[in-house]
């Protein structure tokens, strides 16, 4: 995980006009989320900013709660706007698009998370290629929503696959 936190140096957290929620892990607290609850319960005028929707994330001691939870019972207990700033936002894979300088027809996202990685390339119409390692789950073979491009073991055999295609 990476320490936002000092990205937010020097900012005056007097009158906020945001809330933003990221990988917090431990500092996912009830006060800090209760925090954010009555700032936005306050000020029904400033958005919520997520870094993404993902139900969870994987760590070696095993599958953790991800930001998704939180933002989703921040936007249920107060109906604030919601931002979403990171994946499967659209806006999201078009920045990385973007930045690589390619359409998203010659582009494979190869990812472990079915929505956030898959369907979110998806949307913008990449090719994404579910890997069976990291948090993939086998129910996912058979998401009723998202239809990968190609399954893969792991992450050299999509790579060879792309490649010897």
């Amino acid at each position: 995980m990476v320490n936002v936190i000092p990205e937010f140096d020097g900012c005056d957290f007097s009158d906020p006009n945001c809330v933003v929620v990221g990988d917090a892990e431990e500092n996912f607290t009830y006060e800090n989320l209760n925090q954010a609850f009555r700032l936005l319960h306050s000020n029904p005028e400033i958005p919520l900013l997520s870094l993404g929707t993902g139900k969870f994330y994987q760590r070696t001691d095993g599958p953790c709660i991800d930001v998704g939870a939180f933002t989703t019972a921040l936007i249920y207990a107060t109906g604030c706007k919601h931002i979403e700033m990171g994946k499967p936002s659209k806006e999201y894979f078009h920045n990385a698009l973007e930045a690589l300088g390619e359409k998203a027809e010659d582009v494979v996202m190869i990812g472990d998370d079915i929505i956030s990685d898959i369907g979110g390339a998806q949307k913008l119409g990449m090719r994404g290629i579910q890997v069976r390692t990291g948090k993939y789950m086998k129910s996912w073979e058979n998401h009723p929503e998202v239809n990968p491009t190609l399954i893969a073991d792991n992450l050299f055999s999509a790579v060879k696959t792309i490649l010897d295609s």
